[in-house]
């Protein structure tokens, strides 16, 4: 019984505040909804159910959830080291790169092909992670500035690799040469794009739990975010331990890039510049930057743009309105003040318990 009251007094208060904010924002939506659809009804059945319809729709939930978990669990490990590098979408971009690259000019044997890439994919994102934390040790660089800016060289950077190296100048479009088989991920069930690295996702999960909860490294990361001064006094290497961490995010980033381009398509064929990173911020708050909620995170995140899609095309609702709903869970979570009298009333109550015993 005390371990519940110690979970709900460590974690109830946090649940409350992610349970009220998506209620406020998916009530504020249902609202703008009433306001605009001629068949409000069916507009909002397709947005909540929708994914729920068919087979072919639910796995697209899983589809679209497995890259989102890959840049949340980059961006809760940065966070839990107190910083706030951009850099997962330079990583995830170049990973997807290289990792094309070895899928179409390296012959090797089925079931090596993508370890081989996806390996190569992750050494190359941790590369790219850690030099924002590099700059930041050494010169003190601001780690958001120079992670953005250093995803435009990323991105140019791949593109040039893939004019230069990979490019199929009979394409109609811009699209590398195709991959060779082998190196393509399989599909986890037949009749869905569902692939191996939905199942990668889930391991890496579990390892970075286990990495950042039950080891001395994690225990090194978590002091150093929560308190830098500290965690230098006892004798850490903060400068290590930033840079380490944001090459361990980077190389899961990477990985994340290569596995949906192997799993998903069967040549390389990304002209703009991604923009998962933002959305691994919106996984990452909603998980509470704790790799055991990530994918549940992810999963929510995709539902509701799958949602969205199939209102869009089935409504007069557009799927913009997924924006407002992420805009106001942001606002509200981010807030420190929200919902801050709950939190009072709770503290105070077991002050007095604690005072009566």
């Amino acid at each position: 019984m005390n371990k519940i009251q110690n979970w709900f007094d460590k974690n109830g208060f946090n649940a409350l505040r992610l349970s009220v904010a998506i209620g406020i924002a998916f009530a504020i939506s249902t609202l703008i909804i009433f306001l605009v659809s001629d068949a409000p009804g069916a507009a909002l059945g397709a947005l909540l159910t929708g994914p729920l319809g068919s087979k072919r729709h639910f796995f697209n939930v899983l589809e679209m959830a497995t890259p989102l978990a890959f840049t949340g669990f980059a961006l809760s490990l940065i966070y839990q080291s107190g910083n706030f590098s951009m850099i997962a979408d330079g990583s995830l971009y170049l990973g997807a790169v290289v990792a094309s690259v070895i899928a179409i000019k390296l012959p090797l044997p089925a079931g090596i092909h993508p370890v081989v890439a996806i390996a190569v994919a992750a050494v190359v994102g941790g590369l790219v992670g850690a030099i924002p934390a590099l700059l930041k040790v050494k010169y003190k660089s601001n780690e958001l500035v120079t992670s953005l800016m250093l995803n435009y060289v990323c991105f140019y950077s791949g593109l040039y690799v893939v004019n230069r190296f990979i490019i199929d100048r009979q394409a109609g479009n811009f699209a590398s040469l195709k991959y060779e088989k082998t190196a393509l991920l399989g599909k986890l069930m037949p009749g869905t794009r569902l692939h191996y690295g939905f199942l990668l996702m889930l391991i890496v999960g579990v390892l970075l739990y286990l990495f950042i909860y039950k080891t001395k490294w994690g225990y090194e990361i978590r002091l150093v975010g929560s308190n830098l001064e500290f965690a230098k006094h006892t004798g850490i290497n903060t400068a290590k331990v930033i840079i380490m961490t944001q090459m361990l995010a980077g190389a899961i980033a990477g990985m994340g890039g290569a596995s949906e381009k192997l799993g998903m398509y069967t040549r390389f064929g990304w002209a703009d510049a991604p923009t998962y990173a933002w959305d691994g911020v919106i996984i990452a708050i909603l998980a509470g930057n704790n790799p055991k909620y990530v994918p549940i995170a992810a999963f929510f995140l995709a539902y509701i743009r799958v949602g969205a899609d199939i209102m869009s095309r089935t409504s007069d609702v557009q799927n913009e309105l997924i924006a407002i709903i992420q805009g106001v869970i942001i606002l509200l979570i981010t807030a420190e003040r929200f919902l801050y009298v709950v939190k009072q009333r709770q503290e105070s109550k077991k002050a007095l318990e604690n005072y009566s015993a």
